[in-house]
């Protein structure tokens, strides 16, 4: 399975997808990052935090923007070189995360593209940044 090719982007091109966070999510990441803070696992625990519940992982939102970069845009094949990333707002548990990646500017001579990486709730960015890929070229 092979995404799109370099040669296939352009700027302003994105994708996007939608996930509602639920509290088997959050455990899993949980699981697998090694992550058990317990403002993420223990409800009366983040009660008495500023968040009033628990919170989903930042890194989880983080993840969701990998998805669409190695599944949509430009998908299977691309390669993560680097991600900036600022948390805004907490994802509460039941939150629906929109994703979107959109290509701000590509590198010709390197075959690499710089996206702007956002993740909203309800309108309100929850996390942003900025990725760099290494996408592949069509074969000659």
């Amino acid at each position: 399975m092979q995404g799109l090719f370099f040669e296939d982007l352009a700027e302003g091109q994105s994708a996007e997808t939608t996930k509602i966070v639920g509290a088997a999510d959050v455990e899993a990441f949980a699981a697998v990052s090694g992550d058990t803070n317990p403002v993420h696992l223990d409800e009366a625990y983040a009660r008495s935090t500023p968040f009033q519940g628990r919170i989903a992982h930042g890194m989880l939102s983080a993840a969701y923007i990998s998805a669409v970069l190695g599944t949509r845009l430009p998908g299977p094949g691309a390669i993560y070189l680097s991600q900036s990333l600022r948390f805004r707002r907490p994802v509460k548990l039941g939150d629906p995360v929109v994703t979107r990646v959109t290509v701000q500017s590509l590198d010709e001579r390197r075959g690499h593209a710089t996206l702007a990486t956002v993740c909203q709730v309800d309108g309100k960015t929850v996390v942003d940044g900025e990725a760099v890929v290494m996408v592949p070229r069509k074969p000659k």
